[in-house]
């Protein structure tokens, strides 16, 4: 049985969840609303100050969307009680990370500045070579952060480009001259 599907959600104080039908769960909390149709066979419970997902039946289909269906669900009350960020780094000579309003300006050794604008409900910071995308949608916050990064990906000889915070770039050794 799936580990994850079972365990229930608790739903914190000042947080509402509506299951209508069709499985159309709606998430209101301190930091916004989040709206989402899972998976019309799974079943949603709401038991006293938590969610129960439970599977009709044990086909290998059932038992891949029954986590799936808790994760997603657990991710719209985390989103909107504490909200997600992503950090990325800018790193190389002359590579550039500026804002001004909803405009991300990044100079990346390209001979013009890349403009991204800030997707609705979310919002990015500059802080020196950092860049901080938040928001309360897990999936927005990540596919932004993921376009960010695709402007100029690290490269493995010098580590220049776009990566995130934790990520760990894997050096290459350059090449050396004859002799």
């Amino acid at each position: 049985m799936s580990r994850i599907g079972r365990m229930p959600i608790a739903v914190p104080a000042g947080v509402t969840v509506e299951i209508a039908e069709n499985n159309q769960v709606t998430v209101k909390g301190p930091k916004g609303e989040l709206q989402r149709v899972l998976p019309s066979e799974m079943e949603i419970k709401r038991e006293g100050d938590e969610i129960i997902v439970s599977r009709p039946n044990e086909l290998k289909r059932m038992k891949s969307l029954h986590g799936l269906t808790r994760t997603l669900i657990n991710n719209m009350v985390v989103g909107v009680t504490q909200g997600y960020t992503k950090e990325l780094e800018v790193n190389g000579v002359g590579y550039r990370a500026s804002k001004s309003g909803k405009v991300l300006t990044l100079n990346l050794g390209y001979s013009h500045p890349v403009e991204m604008q800030d997707p609705e409900g979310l919002e990015s910071k500059v802080d020196g070579n950092k860049i901080i995308v938040s928001g309360i949608d897990k999936e927005k916050v990540g596919q932004y952060a993921a376009e960010i990064r695709d402007k100029r990906r690290p490269e493995p000889y010098k580590g220049k480009g776009i990566k995130y915070a934790d990520e760990v770039i894997r050096r290459k050794v350059g090449k050396t001259g004859k002799k």
